[in-house]
């Protein structure tokens, strides 16, 4: 497997380790801003905005970044985003723990967060690719899918029982430190290549990475597919509080129950990946049918099969975003990559504005339940469309 054989290369070795204690702390502090609001506000439609303008840099900064990323040395660029993530979730810490914290600071944080991670996401796809190696790509994906997804299981939980414990903003500290781990591994990496200078033109590089997703036939697909997806079923940041406060009355502890339920969903879907190796388009088109059943399944009035429906929602969200991530870098060359991914991120992350928002304004309008079955419907009719051509068989050149 090329997942075990990447961990005995010390060095991804311990950028994973570093990795994976970074993304702890995020879903912590994510669980921690999302009930943070609730308290603010008691309001689904303001947490659909605060994770709305979380998103929204994505729209403004991600095809720059894809930029600098085929530009300068990935490794100097992610000391920069993920010094300045620190320093944000450090300062609101301090502002919660010492009452001073308001809506607004919320909405401030939320966007430049946004800001700095619409900024590392390509920088950091591209950095794995040249860390592992083209060749030991897909063993890193399925790799740092496990990771994130083990995460996004345990750090919600951890982060239920720190703020029913102590606070939220213990939780933001939590990911402020969590941090150090990774910067430390990144100063010891060499920070490798600069990239082809261009022309000095950022439109204009930035374009070579949409023209080349609008021209290839796979990418584009798959980059179509995921834009529909994000944008109607990948909403758990303002779903699952919502639902768990609003529909079901839950505590801080059952909220971390509910979202580690998507994390260990979640986590199937990495280990599936991690064992059956290269991607394949036609388990991206299942990961959309299980997102769609997900949602469907939270009309029913059966609060005991809510944790199973957001399981599966979270197997199929990981399904659908480790097959595209994997089919897109598999297929794009080396010196476009950072503006490809930038592509990629941008279908991904900048649609995520409209989608909380939507989320949480159907949840206001229409109730939990009506909601989730109104957007279930929509992602089931989208697989539809694109199962009418999807090519199941289709790989990449290796």
């Amino acid at each position: 497997m090329l997942a075990l054989a990447l961990l005995q290369d010390p060095r991804y070795r311990a950028y994973w380790l570093a990795l994976f204690t970074s993304q702890m702390g995020t879903w912590m502090q994510s669980a921690a801003q999302a009930w943070l609001v609730l308290l603010l506000t008691g309001s689904a439609e303001r947490l659909g905005l605060v994770v709305a303008l979380q998103f929204l840099p994505s729209l403004l900064f991600s095809l720059p970044a894809g930029v600098l990323a085929d530009r300068y040395p990935k490794r100097n660029l992610l000391l920069l985003t993920q010094g300045g993530m620190m320093l944000l979730a450090l300062l609101m810490a301090v502002l919660i723990l010492t009452g001073a914290v308001r809506y607004g600071h919320v909405l401030l944080f939320a966007f430049l967060y946004g800001a700095l991670n619409a900024m590392d996401q390509p920088v950091r796809q591209s950095f794995t690719v040249e860390l592992a190696g083209r060749e030991r790509y897909p063993g890193a994906i399925a790799l740092n899918s496990f990771g994130f997804n083990t995460s996004r299981l345990l750090g919600p939980a951890l982060a239920g029982v720190l703020i029913a414990l102590y606070g939220v903003g213990v939780a933001y500290l939590a990911n402020a430190l969590s941090f150090l781990p990774l910067l430390l591994v990144l100063l010891r990496v060499p920070p490798g290549p600069r990239g082809e200078e261009g022309d000095g033109r950022f439109l204009r590089e930035a374009l070579e990475g949409v023209r080349f997703v609008l021209e290839h036939p796979l990418v584009r697909r798959v980059v179509g597919l995921v834009l529909f997806a994000s944008l109607l079923g990948m909403n758990f940041q303002t779903l699952v509080p919502a639902y768990a406060r609003l529909v079901l009355g839950l505590s801080a502890t059952g909220y971390g129950f509910l979202l580690s339920a998507v994390g260990l969903g979640a986590l199937g879907a990495a280990l599936v990946m991690a064992f059956t190796g290269r991607p394949r388009p036609g388990r991206l088109l299942l990961g959309v049918f299980a997102l769609a059943l997900a949602h469907l399944g939270l009309f029913l009035p059966h609060p005991t099969w809510v944790p199973l429906f957001l399981a599966l929602g979270g197997f199929g969200m990981i399904s659908v975003l480790i097959n595209a991530n994997t089919l897109v870098q598999l297929s794009v060359p080396d010196r476009l990559r950072g503006r490809v991914m930038a592509v990629y991120s941008l279908v991904m992350l900048g649609t995520g504005p409209l989608g909380a928002y939507l989320t949480g304004l159907l949840f206001e309008l229409l109730g939990g339940r009506l909601a989730a079955f109104l957007l279930g419907s929509a992602v089931f009719l989208v697989g539809l469309y694109q199962l009418r051509a999807w090519p199941k068989d289709a790989s990449p050149p290796a």
